[in-house]
């Protein structure tokens, strides 16, 4: 029952983070590079305090080192594997030989760009949850959750940008939330069924989310020229979610 408040408080996170968008004329990109440095803050210090060290604790070094590692490597295997699309980047992943994908639409190469990124966040919440302490795993998805309000509008905001209407914006936003109820439910019941991963698990989804900071929300924060304020936000993102994990951990 815990994680399926903590997985849908994501999915309604991401939602309320879209509802903006209708009274949105302009998108201010010093704002969404501040809301987007934020939400790296938050994944970074997730991806630490909340993974990494309880998988260390948990599994020692070595175990954490080889599921973080293999975390970082999924992640990039699977944005070169699946075609999907940047605002800032455009077309990226896979080949004319495994897809074409120009039989796809470009806004469904955008929803899976966006499933790609949210594939971590929602496994690390689900993958909490399942190593039993309460609190911690609620830090980290009061902290995931927290980080999905600027994804919500970040998700939205190019859509309307490329001429999608306001309402239809605003559902995909929502829907790429439901994913990380999906991950972060399958995420958990595979650990329930398997606890002695546990650690592992941890580590890999650290290492996951981390390469989704790297490859992708740093690089979308410091779009623009707005590099200083995107570095603002992520050191008072950073800094949230270390209280949120001191205080509930």
């Amino acid at each position: 029952m815990n994680v399926l408040l903590g997985v849908t408080w994501l999915w309604l996170a991401t939602t309320l983070g879209g509802l903006p968008i209708f009274f949105t004329k302009e998108v201010n990109e010093r704002v969404n590079s501040l809301l987007m440095g934020i939400a790296a803050g938050i994944m970074l210090a997730a991806s630490f305090f909340s993974l990494l060290l309880p998988a260390i604790e948990g599994g020692g070094t070595w175990v954490a080192l080889a599921g973080f590692i293999s975390g970082g490597a999924f992640l990039l295997i699977l944005e070169s594997a699946i075609p999907h699309f940047h605002v800032l980047k455009g077309l990226e992943g896979g080949t004319s030989s495994n897809l074409n994908t120009r039989s796809l639409k470009k806004l469904w190469l955008f929803i899976l760009a966006i499933a790609i990124h949210n594939l971590p966040e929602g496994l690390s919440v689900g993958v909490g949850f399942a190593s039993g302490n309460f609190k911690e795993a609620l830090g980290l998805a009061l902290g995931i959750g927290i980080q999905d309000i600027p994804e919500g509008f970040a998700v939205a905001a190019p859509l309307v940008t490329y001429g999608y209407s306001k309402f239809k914006a605003f559902l995909i936003a929502s829907i790429t939330g439901f994913l990380e109820v999906i991950t972060g439910l399958l995420g958990y019941v595979a650990l329930t069924l398997a606890k002695g991963l546990l650690p592992f698990a941890l580590a890999f989804s650290a290492g996951a989310m981390i390469g989704v900071i790297s490859k992708e929300v740093i690089p979308e924060s410091h779009s623009g020229g707005n590099d200083r304020i995107a570095t603002i936000g992520l050191f008072i993102g950073f800094s949230t979610m270390m209280i949120l994990d001191v205080l509930l951990g």
